[in-house]
């Protein structure tokens, strides 16, 4: 295996600016890589072999005329499937959208390209992002690279996988409920969910619009402040967009301590359904945080108990207005009646039986019962009424803590099939994560250890809305004295993938 795939991306950035490597020969060993494994893996459901290339020959030529060049420029990238980029085939992993080509760019792959950055491929997720294991994929399953008969966590377990199996130094991923953070915490990766509205979600193949947030999946803690620096800031094309500058992630993944820092662990998201080794993880991670200096309270946010449920009206409700675009009439799929005249309404139901998978379908009908006139009020009234309430027990917590702590999951990998005819069973696995989306604060997963089952358990710090460099900072720190006791990353224990010839 070539040596560079293992650098992280601030290393592969230091080599490419002191011009000990060139950008070609990074990318080429990550296609190469790609290559190698991604039979087996499926982290990509589209690769980008030419243009990668050419984004990085055309770099290395800025860098031997002298350009003064952004810092990742040249290190490359893989971006989830749900994120719109020209000319290249973007799916959101549905059969309704197969074969289809944006004719432009999301605002955050235009600043992939500013940055000189070259896009490897399209990784894979559950179709639209519904899903917390990617076996909802119209496309396959993605295989964690622990163990290739799990699943490497959902919606985005693609780029998490990716990143894991050493296929790409850095991924996009989107979180909706979790879908950055728990594939993360599953694939012993890291994944940043930022605050709602800090990076642009123009050009995100939108499922539920108040929820979708886009951000890194990296090997490290300061690799995921890197690219959130990239990503972040004002947009005028998002109309939710913040106009907070994306900066200071860096400094603060560099921080020394954490003295002076309150850690709030939160008493709801722990406890029963955790498994066992899990715990073990998080308390001992909780441990180094007091030795670096932190002081730790327990809070509690009883409106928590209700977040899965308020979680699961509001989304499908969103989702089903969103998908109602899909129609067999203006782009993507389109199939006619079997039999009878094809008036508007049965083109759209044979498109939409064909196009959709179940999980899809399942949200979409659940989502329009829940607008429905009879039950607006008693179910999505409902729900947005929880959701303050939790917005309320977050904003009262933050006045006892700096930060919250929690499991990323409840459990580490599980096998595949396990939960696919149980929806609550999967549902559940977001039910530490669901929190930050329906407050709108940004949260980070970074690994914490192995599980009694061996495989890697997530460790999830959330901060106040804008404050997103409070997280960078207590996950610099804790990702240090986590790979002092390791004696390097928790990758390094992972099963070394077998790399067949192809």
């Amino acid at each position: 295996m070539s040596e560079l795939i293992r650098r992280s991306a601030a290393e592969l950035a230091a080599l490419l600016s002191a011009k000990e490597v060139s950008s070609v020969e990074v990318t080429s060993a990550h296609l190469d890589r790609m290559a190698a494994v991604d039979g087996d893996v499926h982290a990509f459901l589209h690769t980008n072999t030419d243009e990668a290339l050419a984004a990085a020959a055309a770099v290395d030529a800025r860098r031997v005329a002298g350009e003064d060049l952004p810092e990742l420029a040249g290190v490359p990238i893989a971006v989830k499937d749900i994120v719109v980029t020209k000319g290249q085939v973007t799916t959101a992993a549905s059969k309704i959208l197969e074969g289809w080509v944006p004719p432009y760019d999301a605002t955050l792959v235009t600043r992939l390209r500013a940055a000189g950055m070259p896009i490897l491929g399209k990784t894979n997720l559950d179709e639209f992002a519904m899903g917390s294991s990617t076996e909802h994929s119209a496309y396959g399953n993605t295989r964690n690279p622990w163990d290739l008969e799990r699943i490497p966590g959902g919606s985005g377990g693609g780029s998490a996988a990716a990143v894991a199996a050493y296929e790409a130094p850095l991924a996009i991923g989107t979180d909706t409920g979790g879908s950055i953070r728990q594939p993360a915490a599953v694939t012993g990766t890291v994944g940043v969910k930022p605050t709602y509205g800090s990076v642009s979600r123009y050009g995100l193949i939108a499922m539920a619009s108040s929820l979708d947030q886009a951000g890194p999946v990296t090997r490290t803690v300061l690799d995921a402040a890197l690219l959130h620096e990239v990503i972040g800031g004002y947009d005028p094309l998002d109309s939710t967009s913040l106009t907070d500058p994306a900066t200071g992630y860096v400094t603060a993944a560099r921080a020394e301590d954490l003295k002076g820092l309150r850690v709030g662990i939160v008493k709801e998201l722990g406890g029963e359904g955790y498994a066992p080794g899990v715990r073990r993880s998080f308390e001992e991670s909780v441990d180094l945080l007091t030795q670096a200096g932190a002081e730790v309270v327990e809070v509690s946010c009883p409106s928590f108990d209700y977040a899965l449920a308020a979680y699961y009206l509001i989304m499908p409700a969103e989702a089903s207005s969103n998908l109602a675009k899909f129609d067999g009439m203006r782009f993507g799929l389109r199939v006619e009646p079997a039999d009878g005249p094809a008036t508007a309404e049965r083109v759209m139901a044979a498109t939409r039986g064909a196009g959709f998978g179940d999980e899809v379908k399942r949200r979409i009908i659940l989502g329009t019962h829940v607008l429905s006139a009879g039950y607006y009020d008693a179910y999505y009234g409902s729900a947005q009424k929880v959701r303050t309430l939790i917005q309320r027990d977050f904003a009262q917590a933050f006045t006892q803590a700096d930060v919250l702590v929690s499991p990323t999951a409840p459990t580490t990998a599980f096998k595949f099939g396990e939960k696919l005819d149980d929806p609550m069973a999967m549902y559940l696995n977001d039910v530490a994560t669901i929190p930050a989306n329906l407050a709108g604060i940004p949260g980070i997963s970074l690994p914490s250890g192995l599980s009694d089952d061996g495989l890697p358990v997530g460790f999830q710090v959330l901060a106040p809305a804008r404050e997103d460099a409070r997280l960078y900072r207590v996950g610099g720190v804790l990702e240090r004295l986590l790979t002092a006791k390791w004696g390097g990353p928790l990758l390094a224990q992972a099963p070394e993938l077998e790399v067949a010839a192809r």
